[in-house]
């Protein structure tokens, strides 16, 4: 079966599920997008990696990346395999240097992109999951997702978050990685990086 390459494009507070989120993966060559319901864990673990924040000790992702690389084991890619009754299956394609030999390991879908993120390695699916899961945008949605950038994390704002200047907002978020708070320490950059684009 042919593989088609997905890019994550988004990851927000769900609508339909309470503290779930929606990362949506985007079809390569192609208008259709993957949305993926996951859990408030793996969606901080993929977030905090894709805005560049350090965390004060490893998160899971980040020991399993060390541990990782410190038997010379790399990730290849990740495929989203299967998809049933709602649950996608997806599988790691691992190589221990100077093997040659491919590992296939079995993961949830939002673990392995919290990892492919990490080992900058490519997520892959199948035309009969992009079939039966895969959404097309309108065209008036797709021009807005365009416009934007890739990778971009909508996130929900706090209420009072427009009354901080620069600096409050810079010492909050530093005070958020520190406590491990990284929901709202995305918060937080968003809107740094958005006041920041507003004076450039």
């Amino acid at each position: 079966m042919e593989k088609i390459g997905l890019d994550i494009v988004g990851l927000s507070y769900s609508q339909t599920q309470s503290g779930a989120y929606a990362l949506v993966l985007a079809e390569q060559e192609g208008k259709r997008r993957l949305p993926i319901i996951i859990g408030g864990f793996e969606a901080q673990a993929i977030a905090i990696e894709l805005e560049d924040m350090t965390p004060s000790r490893p998160l899971t992702h980040d020991l399993f990346k060390n541990f990782a690389d410190s038997f010379q084991i790399k990730i290849q890619e990740v495929i989203i395999y299967n998809l049933v009754e709602g649950i996608f299956y997806a599988k790691l394609i691992c190589e221990k240097a100077g093997e040659g030999k491919e590992i296939e390991i079995d993961t949830r879908t939002s673990d392995a992109v919290a990892l492919a993120v990490r080992f900058k390695c490519p997520i892959y699916t199948y035309e009969s999951i992009l079939g039966n899961a895969g959404i097309v945008l309108d065209e008036d949605e797709e021009k807005e997702s365009k416009g934007g950038e890739k990778k971009s994390i909508p996130v929900k704002e706090k209420k009072g978050i427009d009354s901080l200047g620069i600096k409050e907002l810079k010492d909050k978020l530093q005070h958020a990685i520190d406590t491990e708070n990284y929901e709202e320490a995305s918060r937080l950059r968003d809107e740094i990086n958005k006041r920041n684009e507003k004076n450039n």
